[in-house]
């Protein structure tokens, strides 16, 4: 077993390290491995759980809420989302700056998936704060760490896939990642305003007060783009439909608002919009059969149970030990992609989670948690890598002005990881 980790993970790192895309190095390292470390599984084997993995009435809600996001991206949702969000916080102190905060967190509840948040909101938001002297740096680093938010407020792309991968209650991750979704949107507001505070970045306010009117307005402007996660969410909860076909209930909503109601949806938006999807979708679901294959293997040879019992001997403190799995979550999500590691890892992480006691959904939320941070994270960092094309910003001035905001992911992650009753609020109330 010991030739076949140093074998199987040697040759992944190895891959990455060249910068062989993340799906192909796991796919490749798989096949190596049982070609030199493995007498009695056959290689075609590697193929067949691919395409056995695929074949998943769940994993069809991963295409279904990407194509509902980018109609409703696509679809006049977005400008709306940021009136309203404008109305709501533009009259504060930088209040840009908050606004492109609770914006994200309200196209998130929409989209599923944090590059997705940071082009939406980015287009608009990051030029309009740069225009106001809020610097290019400081823009960008908001924008694709409030984006991050995609993947913890529901819908969420990596929770589907993390039902999947690890036999837990889609609807109930969902639920888990409302309360810790808010929690760190708040941390951010508060610690962007100390920095616009501290900084003198800008003071100009968008609105001298809150202009009730106003936000009504936008409200009654917005509300179509509002509905969209109470009818996904409620529709679950209420038993009328599963997180799939909430998925399907989705696409059909945002082109019935995007057709018929904001009327900015036409043919060749839905054309775009299909092409984006398949693209977005080939590019992840070949790297999620291939890291079932890979899983698979890790299972069979069991080494998740090796590498949990390593876990477990490093200490007796449940404290220790959660930190621990989140230092090496940190890691992981700088160099790998969030689906990948979701699908590697849930098999070898729930367990030892389990293990010291801690509820599955509630480490289903701090393993996204951990792996949004990974957005922006260098060297992988995607949403910085958005931001900086959306705003034309060098990224190394997106890396250094990110660094108090990742702190301030960090203590969001502190928090929701040892406060279990933030990640469990809602699922017990809705038992």
């Amino acid at each position: 077993m010991t030739l076949t980790i140093l074998v199987l993970f040697g040759c992944l790192f190895l891959l990455i390290i060249l910068s062989v895309p993340i799906g192909i190095a796991i796919g490749v390292s798989t096949i190596i491995t049982i070609y030199l470390a493995i007498d009695n599984i056959n290689v075609g084997t590697v193929a067949q759980k691919s395409f056995t993995a695929l074949d998943s009435f769940p994993i069809m809600a991963i295409p279904f809420f990407i194509l509902a996001g980018v109609l409703m991206g696509k679809g006049g949702v977005s400008k709306r989302l940021l009136d309203f969000a404008n109305s709501l916080v533009g009259f504060m102190t930088g209040g840009l700056a908050l606004v492109t905060i609770l914006a994200c967190m309200f196209f998130a509840a929409i989209s599923g998936s944090g590059p997705a948040t940071v082009a939406a909101i980015g287009s608009f938001m990051i030029p309009a704060m740069q225009e106001k002297k809020y610097g290019g740096g400081f823009a960008s680093s908001l924008t694709a760490t409030a984006g991050s938010i995609g993947v913890i407020i529901p819908p969420s792309i990596p929770f589907v896939l993390l039902g999947v991968t690890g036999g837990l209650s889609i609807s109930d991750l969902f639920l888990a990642g409302m309360f810790p979704g808010i929690v760190i949107g708040i941390l951010l507001m508060l610690v962007s305003f100390i920095i616009i505070k501290m900084k003198n970045i800008n003071v100009n306010r968008s609105e001298k007060k809150v202009d009730f009117k106003k936000v009504w307005t936008t409200f009654y402007d917005a509300i179509w783009a509002l509905l969209t996660p109470i009818i996904v969410l409620g529709g679950i909860y209420a038993g009328i439909f599963t997180p799939t076909e909430a998925a399907a209930v989705a696409i059909v909503y945002a082109l019935i608002v995007g057709v018929f109601i904001y009327k900015e949806l036409r043919w060749k938006e839905i054309y775009d919009s299909l092409v984006e999807t398949i693209q977005i979708t080939g590019a992840t679901l070949y790297m999620v059969g291939l890291s079932i294959a890979f899983a698979y293997l890790l299972t069979i040879e069991r080494i998740p149970g090796s590498i949990a019992e390593v876990i477990l001997s490093a200490s007796d403190n449940p404290i220790i030990i959660l930190l621990l799995i989140n230092l090496f979550l940190l890691i992981v999500g700088a160099f790998i992609d969030t689906i990948a590691a979701i699908v590697i890892l849930t098999p070898i992480l729930l367990p030892v989670a389990m293990e010291i006691g801690v509820d599955p959904i509630h480490f289903g939320v701090i393993m996204v948690v951990n792996l949004a941070i990974g957005f922006i994270t260098p060297p992988v960092g995607v949403n910085l890598f958005v931001s900086s094309a959306v705003g034309k910003v060098p990224f190394d001035h997106i890396v250094k002005s990110s660094i108090p905001l990742f702190v301030t992911m960090f203590v969001a992650l502190m928090i929701i990881s040892y406060v279990p009753s933030l990640s469990l609020f809602f699922v017990e109330l809705f038992k």
